[in-house]
C-alpha cells in the first residue's frame, strides 16, 4: 500500500515538472488574433470592424512593411478600400510570411541558444499553421516539411548531454530557404 502511495506522490511531482517545462512561450500573438477578428468581420461584411482590428496591429504591420515586405501596407490599404475579403486574406497571409521570415532569420542568429532558436521556430510554425488551410496542398506540404527540417537543424541539447546534437547552420539556412520558397510560390 505504501508503494502505491509513493508511486502516486512521485508521479504528481513528475507531472508537475513536465508541465512547468515548455519549449515555446505561450504568449498571445497579436497578428494571429487580429487575423481571426479581421476575417470574421470581413465575412460578416463589417469592414469598419476589420479596420478596427487592423489598427490594433498597426505597429507590427509598419515594422514588417519597413523591414520585410515593402508592399505590405499597400496590400492592406487596397483590401480595405475595395472591401475585398480574398484580398484581405492574401494581405494577412503576406504579413504572416513576413513574420515567419523575421522569426526564422532571428532563429539563425540564435542557433547557439537552443531554447531561443526553438521558440522562434515553433512560433514560426504557429503562424504557418494559422494560414496553412488556405494554401494549396502541395505548397502546404512543402512548407510544412521544410519547417520540420528547420526544427531538426537547430540541434538538441539532449538530456544531461545524452542525445546531444549540435546545430547545423548550413542545414538550417537551406531549410529556411526551402520554407520561404514554398511560401512564395
Amino acid at each position: 500500500m505504501m508503494r502505491v502511495f509513493y508511486a502516486l506522490l512521485i508521479s504528481l511531482f513528475v507531472v508537475g515538472q513536465a508541465h512547468a517545462y515548455s519549449y515555446a512561450a505561450a504568449g498571445k500573438e497579436p497578428l494571429i488574433d487580429a487575423r481571426e477578428a479581421m476575417l470574421k468581420a470581413a465575412l460578416e461584411g463589417n469592414f469598419e470592424a476589420v479596420e478596427t482590428a487592423a489598427s490594433e496591429i498597426s505597429e507590427e504591420l509598419t515594422y514588417l512593411t519597413q523591414d520585410y515586405d515593402s508592399g505590405l501596407s499597400e496590400a492592406f490599404e487596397s483590401a480595405f478600400a475595395s472591401q475585398d475579403t480574398p484580398a484581405l486574406s492574401a494581405a494577412i497571409n503576406r504579413a504572416f510570411i513576413a513574420e515567419i521570415t523575421r522569426r526564422l532569420q532571428a532563429g539563425a542568429e540564435n542557433l547557439n541558444d537552443y531554447q531561443t532558436a526553438k521558440v522562434l521556430v515553433v512560433k514560426s510554425k504557429r503562424f504557418f499553421d494559422s494560414m496553412a488551410g488556405e494554401l494549396p496542398g502541395e505548397k502546404r506540404q512543402a512548407a510544412d516539411e521544410a519547417l520540420r527540417q528547420v526544427l531538426e537543424a537547430i540541434g538538441n541539447p539532449g538530456v544531461f548531454g545524452v542525445g546531444k546534437r549540435e546545430p547545423d547552420p548550413a542545414a538550417y539556412n537551406a531549410a529556411v530557404e526551402a520554407t520561404l520558397q514554398a511560401l512564395a510560390n
